[in-house]
C-alpha cells in the first residue's frame, strides 16, 4: 500500500535544508509519496517543482522576524500559507502523515485539520523553541510559557517524534512526556558524497602562512562576535599576521559582524565570503588548515548537534569549539575545547593547533573515520525508516 508523506519546514527553503532534503529523498527512495512544504528563498524561488521525485510546494514569507512582534507575524503568515498548501495537497496528490520540521512549534495546528481525519502526525525536532527564546531575549515570562505550552501539545498530537540527539530525546520523554519507545534518535549525519575532499586553492589564505575556516548561519547564537575578538586578540595582542579567516555563509546578524571587524581593525584578516555553491565551499573548507565553531555557550546550544562541527570532521579538519556538551558528543577527540565564552583561550586554543600539523592531522583522520563509521546519513537512515514503520504499523 502507498505511504504518502508530507513535510512540512519553516525556517530553510528544500533543498537547502539539508537535515530535510536527505530525509525526504530517503523516504522517496524507499517508496513513500513526498510532498514538501517550504518557503522561498535565494537560490529556490519557484512556487512549485519536482527535483528527484519529491514535489515541492513554496510560500512567501512576509519577512525574517528580528524581534517578538515581527516572529508572530513571521509565523502568522507561514502558518496562512502551511494550511492552504496542505489543503491543496490534500486534494490533489493527498498524504497520510503530516511530518513537521520545527521551528516554530506551531505545526500542530495544521495537523489539527486532518488528524480527524485518519492522518498521522510525525514531530521532526530540530530545536528546542522555549530555550531558543530564552537565549535570544535573555529571559522567560509569558511568552516562554506559551513556547513551552506549543511545545506540549505538539508532543501530545504526535504518534512518533524524532530527535536530533539524545538530549533532545530526554526532553521528549521529560517535557513533552513521549513514551520512550516513540521517540527515535535519527541524527543529521552528512551526506560523504557531497562532502568529497578537493584540491586546496592557495588563493583563499590571501597571502598568509595558515587558513582558518568557518561555515554556517550568521546569527546571535553562532558567538561570530566571539571569534572578531579572538581575531583582535591574536592580531593587535599577539601580533600574528600569519592567520586569515574565511567565513562561509550569511544570516540576519552578518553585517553587525562585519561591522565589528572593521570597528575591531581585523577586516583585512576576515574574508566574509557570503553564501556560495558547494564547490567553493568545498574549496574553502578543504584549504583550512583548521576550522572553528564559536557557538557560545547557552541552554539552547549546549544540548544542540551543529550541523557544522559533523561537516568539518567529514572533510577531515581538526577544529576548535567552546567547550558544549553536545559539541563533545559530535566531535570527541577530533576537536580542542576551549573555554565556555572566552574569546581569548579560543584564540590561544586555534594557535596551539596550527602549531602542531601532526596533531591538526591525527585528530582530522579521527573526526573523519567517526563519521564514515558512525554519523554519516547512512547509518541515521535505517532508524528514520524504523520510525516511519513504527507509526505506519502502530508499534514501537
Amino acid at each position: 500500500m502507498s505511504r504518502r508523506v508530507l513535510i512540512i519546514v519553516e525556517n530553510l527553503p528544500v533543498p537547502f535544508d539539508r537535515r530535510v532534503w536527505q530525509e525526504a529523498t530517503t523516504l522517496q527512495r524507499a517508496g513513500y509519496e513526498v510532498n514538501v512544504i517550504c518557503p522561498v528563498g535565494p537560490g529556490a524561488m519557484k512556487r512549485e517543482e519536482i527535483i528527484d521525485g519529491v514535489h515541492i510546494y513554496r510560500h512567501p514569507l512576509p519577512l525574517e522576524a528580528a524581534n517578538k512582534g515581527g516572529f508572530l507575524l513571521e509565523y502568522a503568515g507561514a502558518l496562512f500559507w502551511q494550511v492552504t498548501l496542505a489543503l491543496r495537497v490534500a486534494f490533489t496528490r493527498g498524504f497520510d502523515v503530516i511530518h513537521a520540521c520545527n521551528p516554530p512549534d506551531l505545526i500542530f495546528l495544521v495537523a489539527w485539520l486532518f488528524v480527524p481525519f485518519g492522518k498521522k502526525f510525525l514531530f521532526d525536532h530540530h530545536d528546542i523553541c522555549p530555550e531558543i527564546y530564552e537565549t535570544k531575549f535573555g529571559g522567560r515570562g509569558l511568552f516562554y510559557k506559551l513556547l513551552l505550552l506549543c511545545e506540549r501539545l505538539t508532543f501530545m498530537t504526535c504518534k512518533v517524534s524524532i530527535a536530533t540527539n539524545e538530549s533532545y530525546r530526554k526532553i521528549a520523554i521529560e517535557r513533552g512526556r513521549m513514551p520512550p519507545e516513540r521517540v527515535f534518535v535519527v541524527r543529521s549525519g552528512p551526506d560523504m558524497k557531497r562532502l568529497r575532499r578537493v584540491d586546496p586553492v592557495p588563493a583563499h589564505r590571501q597571502g598568509r602562512t595558515y587558513l582558518v575556516g568557518y561555515v554556517g548561519v550568521m546569527g546571535e547564537a553562532e558567538g561570530l562576535d566571539y571569534l572578531v575578538e579572538a581575531v583582535h586578540h591574536l592580531v593587535h595582542v599577539q601580533g600574528r599576521t600569519d592567520i586569515q579567516f574565511a567565513l562561509v555563509g550569511d544570516g540576519t546578524h552578518a553585517n553587525n559582524i562585519k561591522a565589528l571587524a572593521r570597528e575591531r581593525r581585523v577586516d583585512d584578516f576576515m574574508t566574509f565570503v557570503g553564501r556560495v555553491p558547494d564547490e567553493e565551499l568545498l574549496s574553502i573548507i578543504c584549504t583550512a588548515d583548521i576550522c572553528v565553531n564559536p557557538d557560545v555557550w547557552t541552554v539552547f546550544n549546549d544540548q544542540s548537534t551543529m550541523n557544522k562541527v559533523v561537516e568539518y570532521m567529514a572533510l577531515g579538519k581538526a577544529l576548535v569549539q567552546f567547550d558544549l556538551a553536545e559539541g563533545r558528543v559530535s566531535a570527541q577527540e577530533a576537536s580542542l575545547y576551549a573555554k565556555r565564552n572566552d574569546a581569548v583561550d579560543l584564540a590561544e586554543k586555534m594557535v596551539e593547533l596550527l602549531a602542531d600539523p601532526e596533531r591538526r592531522r591525527r585528530m582530522g583522520e579521527f573526526g573523519r573515520q567517526r563519521v564514515e563509521n558512525v554519523l554519516e546519513w547512512r547509518h541515521e537512515a535505517p532508524r528514520l525508516l524504523w520510525a516511519y514503520d513504527c507509526l505506519f504499523e502502530g508499534r514501537p
